[in-house]
């Protein structure tokens, strides 16, 4: 029976790191069933679910730490239950802009969070205003959303955060 195997890894985005990781998974006999990477100025962080018989997992949880110990890398492994892929049948975007607001993240994400939404990806970008001088944000999430999810009520309560928050935004459905 197969197991699978988180693998999170954190360092310096040097030419030909992923490659070499890649070679080590395969030559402990796993899988890659899917990945993340993202780069940092100079670092990235890269999040894997492996997939390997019993041997081939225990394998990648001695060779992958020694691989990343040798490049100078942070490594993070889990055993994990049945992987299941990502709805991205009923994906959205969320789109808010305006002032600085602390907390719009957590207020927004908690509302996104009651429809059974499950953001796959978010980013801020904050600036000062050459204008007004007034420090502004952008944020954009990426979520998917059950096919059954209501989303004119959460537009509609997306909305009403927006206002109480002196807030812009928007969903758009990204099929």
């Amino acid at each position: 029976m197969n197991q699978q195997l988180i693998v999170t890894i954190l360092g310096s985005n040097n030419v030909g790191i992923l490659s070499e990781i890649a070679n080590t998974v395969s030559d402990a006999g796993c899988n890659i069933l899917d990945s993340r990477q993202a780069i940092y100025g100079e670092d990235f962080s890269l999040t894997m679910i492996l997939e390997g018989n019993q041997v081939a997992i225990t394998k990648a949880e001695i060779k992958i730490p020694q691989t990343c110990q040798r490049h100078d890398l942070l490594s993070m492994l889990k055993r994990t239950k049945r992987h299941c892929k990502q709805n991205l049948e009923h994906l959205i975007d969320v789109e808010i802009s305006g002032n600085d607001t602390p907390g719009a993240i957590h207020k927004v994400s908690t509302l996104l969070a009651k429809y059974d939404a499950a953001i796959s990806a978010l980013r801020q970008k904050t600036f000062t205003d050459q204008d007004s001088q007034q420090e502004l944000m952008k944020i954009k999430f990426v979520a998917s959303v059950p096919l059954v999810a209501n989303i004119q009520d959460l537009r509609q309560n997306f909305s009403q955060l927006l206002d109480s928050l002196g807030l812009d935004g928007k969903i758009s459905e990204n099929h």
